[in-house]
């Protein structure tokens, strides 16, 4: 059940890190989206940590933090682009 908790918490935070940290032309997506995207953040930043063979210490885990970080402002960078995509295909039709 920590988990759970912690990877919501974790994402929320990682999220609106992703957000700030996005070229300012990228980041014009809500709340709940830069939510969601810090959440998959963490989720496929654990996955790729675990794939390079980062495993869990005793204290904070810096590197499962930074690639997903990593993770997160490109899923917040993607959702803007969607999002501007479908925002200009709206407005043309």
């Amino acid at each position: 059940m920590w988990t759970v908790i912690s990877v919501l918490v974790l994402g929320i935070i990682i999220g609106i890190l992703g957000k700030w940290i996005a070229p300012k032309n990228r980041d014009n997506i809500p709340l709940w989206l830069t939510i969601v995207c810090g959440i998959a953040g963490v989720l496929v930043g654990y996955w790729i940590s675990g794939l390079f063979g980062v495993g869990s210490t005793s204290g904070i885990d810096w590197m499962r933090l930074v690639i997903s970080l990593v993770v997160a402002i490109i899923f917040v960078m993607v959702a803007s682009a969607l999002m501007a995509r479908r925002g200009a295909a709206k407005v043309s039709h």
